[in-house]
């Protein structure tokens, strides 16, 4: 249960960071409505699912005691150790105050510009050309570590394929809130901050592990 606590933790930390998919799901949903960002959000969750799937999966080609593990093992360690810095260094350097918009669009005056095939792909693509993802999922994979239940490894894919899919969901429908966007504008570098601390110290608690079992 801690396991599942902190990996939970850290994956939806990362997320209120804004990257590619965030701004790509605010954009769509000022110019043509939520409604139809929706259809980019399920997208860029699809992305990550594949991600998820294909990181959960090669872990399980490891043996949880073999060196090709632990080297991989640490490998992610270190990346979750290079981007928990960044977040920290950067906090708040992502402005998201520009999506401030009097008046978006309605979703009947962008349906005949946006198809909802168009906007799913473009989620997609944003979400599975973003090699970031897969380095934190793959990251991610190796803490849960090999050893635990294939079940509960569906669990945790399930949890983040749905976290993925309901905070982009929720950024397509307020987004256009202005008093809403002020707070989390306002908020976001702490939220960053804290991002970061979790993913340093998980990985620096992996990385203790692995240094005991060794020694």
């Amino acid at each position: 249960m801690q396991q599942f606590i902190f990996v939970a933790a850290a994956h939806f930390l990362a997320l209120l960071s804004p990257g590619p998919d965030f701004f790509l799901v605010a954009r769509t949903s000022i110019r043509a409505g939520w409604r139809h960002a929706a259809h980019v959000c399920l997208g860029v969750a699809i992305a990550n699912g594949v991600f998820i799937i294909a990181a959960f999966s090669g872990i399980t080609l490891f043996r949880p005691d073999s060196i090709s593990f632990m080297v991989l093992q640490l490998t992610g360690c270190a990346y979750l150790l290079y981007i928990g810095v960044l977040f920290i260094r950067f906090a708040g350097a992502h402005s998201v105050s520009e999506y401030n918009v009097k008046k978006p669009g309605s979703d009947t005056e962008s349906a005949g510009v946006w198809t909802h095939c168009r906007a799913f792909s473009m989620g997609f693509l944003s979400g599975i050309l973003n090699p970031k993802n897969a380095l934190f999922y793959v990251s991610l994979a190796t803490l849960v570590g090999g050893t635990t239940a294939i079940s509960l490894k569906v669990v945790y894919g399930v949890w983040m394929f749905s976290i993925v899919l309901l905070w982009d969901l929720l950024v397509a429908i307020f987004i256009g809130n202005s008093r809403l966007l002020k707070y989390f504008s306002q908020i976001l570098p702490w939220l960053e901050r804290v991002s970061g601390i979790i993913l340093i110290g998980l990985a620096l608690s992996v990385i203790v592990v692995n240094l005991i079992a060794l020694a």
